[in-house]
């Protein structure tokens, strides 16, 4: 799956888009009809630890899912965001098994 990824303020290492990239390509396992999908990384500027958040486009034949976590680490972010994005694609999988 092509994935477009883009840090908002900072560059990313290659090391952290390695991991988004690997962590997207799972996703394919779940619902194979996925078009593409764009990572968003950002650093919020505050005293909170919890400040980097992670916005997640995944679109489909006629939807997008669009899926938006703030944590400690970039990595806990989108690890938490593509297991949303994964209960997401399971169930419209299922809605259409069941129009079918």
């Amino acid at each position: 799956m092509k994935v477009n990824a883009q840090s908002v303020n900072f560059v990313a290492d290659g090391k952290l888009l390695d991991f988004i990239q690997k962590r997207m390509d799972k996703l394919d396992l779940f619902y194979d009809k996925v078009v593409d999908s764009e990572v968003f990384l950002k650093v919020e500027n505050t005293s909170a630890k919890e400040n980097k958040i992670v916005e997640i486009m995944v679109s489909v034949p006629r939807e997008r899912f669009v899926v938006k976590k703030q944590c400690k680490t970039f990595e806990e972010a989108v690890d938490s965001a593509c297991s949303s994005l994964e209960r997401q694609l399971v169930k419209r999988k299922e809605k259409l098994r069941a129009k079918a």
